[in-house]
């Protein structure tokens, strides 16, 4: 019998109803039931296809809204998707009296310490290392703990997060249900699985490729010194769009951010050198359309999940071909179509080989004018203020050749590079 949300809990399919659910994705129908079952699981699908609901829906249809403390730990890579993943779990479980709450690092501890204390919250969601600490203080008992969920597994390895969490799940009972979810599998992830997951966990991938065909992809050749020209040009093309702008570091991140105001282009940069607060305060500006333009380093960028992202610009590819995969993630989402773009100046032409989506990808090259921009730039010039030298080499030129053909070798050269 094929899944559906009508053989759920009445009180969940009233929360499904109100958070705007239709029917399963793909990655749900297949997860929900073999997690109702009981089954430890490792779910991989393309970025952005429902998996927190997918491990959502279960947790909160297994827990009782009359027990108190924590019977669900869920682990993620960020404390932006932290946030994220209780907020749509207390979404799913508020008709049933189930809620989850999110610590994380960055912010003071006290807060979370008293939540924790007063046992309200069922399910807890956190960055590694705050769970940790928090189990070193005593405040947070993992030993009730019946689901241990595993979001963004590989992310949270590629930050380094490995031995807390088997530090984390360590303190967790044997006779648990673990769910892992990850979009790659390498060969750490594959140990734990190996050394966590019952042997008989059930294995559910949906989808061969991991960048959703809802994404188109586009590779633009440019020379190193055009490439916040041809930044600017994408941006103000794609005006009113919700961007992000993928960077190499946080100082690339800082330096776009204000070239890019420079340019009359409202762009807000986040990076590992922000205060929790300034993040929360330009993620929220930018989640709610204030901000179209997100200038963001891989780190930084982790758990973003904004469903409404029209456009990924890479203006520096990654060198590891599986952050590229993460970075288009964050556009096409939910069914919506995306556009990712990739900016390659020459000393990067050689790791487009190493990324498989890439394959079947036609470059183009960029241009920096068209002939619509340069015959405004030249009708709205102020020949006034142009240098003496500059009007008296013109006088020259135009006493050899007709102006026609000065222009067309001026348009030409432009054209060309």
């Amino acid at each position: 019998m094929e899944f559906s949300f009508s053989q759920l809990d009445e009180r969940i399919q009233k929360s499904l109803e109100e958070m705007g659910f239709v029917e399963p994705t793909p990655i749900q129908k297949e997860a929900i039931p073999l997690a109702l079952e009981g089954h430890d699981l490792v779910g991989q699908a393309q970025t952005g296809t429902g998996k927190t609901a997918a491990f959502g829906i279960p947790l909160v249809s297994g827990i009782s809204p009359r027990e108190r403390g924590v019977k669900a730990i869920v682990l993620t890579p960020t404390r932006e998707l932290a946030i994220q993943v209780a907020h749509e779990l207390s979404l799913i479980g508020k008709n049933k009296g189930v809620s989850a709450f999110p610590i994380y690092g960055g912010v003071s501890i006290e807060r979370q310490i008293n939540a924790l204390k007063r046992g309200r919250h069922q399910i807890i969601v956190g960055t590694p290392g705050r769970v940790k600490d928090l189990i070193n203080r005593g405040v947070l008992r993992l030993d009730r703990v019946r689901y241990a969920v595993l979001d963004e597994a590989d992310q949270m390895l590629d930050m380094g997060f490995i031995e807390d969490i088997e530090e984390i799940l360590s303190k967790t009972p044997k006779e648990k249900q673990t769910l892992l979810f990850s979009a790659t599998m390498p060969y750490e992830i594959r140990r734990l699985i190996g050394r966590y997951l019952k042997p008989d966990y059930k294995n559910v991938k949906v989808g061969k490729q991991l960048i959703t065909p809802k994404v188109k992809q586009r590779i633009i050749l440019v020379r190193s010194e055009d490439k916040i020209k041809a930044l600017e040009k994408l941006l103000k093309e794609h005006e009113g769009v919700s961007t992000i702008v993928f960077v190499k570091t946080k100082r690339d991140a800082a330096d776009i951010e204000k070239e890019l105001q420079r340019r009359g282009i409202n762009a807000r940069a986040i990076h590992g050198d922000l205060s929790q607060r300034q993040r929360e305060f330009v993620m929220r500006a930018f989640r709610e359309g204030k901000v179209k333009v997100l200038v963001a380093t891989d780190v930084a960028a982790r758990g973003i999940d904004i469903k409404d992202v029209g456009l990924v610009i890479n203006y520096e590819l990654p060198e590891n071909p599986e952050s590229y995969v993460h970075r288009i993630g964050r556009t096409g989402r939910a069914g919506r179509e995306g556009l990712a773009i990739s900016l390659v100046a020459e000393p990067e032409k050689r790791r487009l080989y190493r990324i498989k989506g890439l394959k079947g990808v036609r470059p183009e090259r960029f241009r920096v004018n068209t002939v619509k921009e340069l015959k405004k730039e030249l009708l709205e010039a102020d020949a006034n203020s142009l240098p003496p030298y500059v009007k008296r080499l013109a006088s020259e030129l135009l006493s050899e050749r007709s102006p026609e053909e000065l222009v067309a070798v001026l348009l030409s050269k432009l054209l060309s590079r």
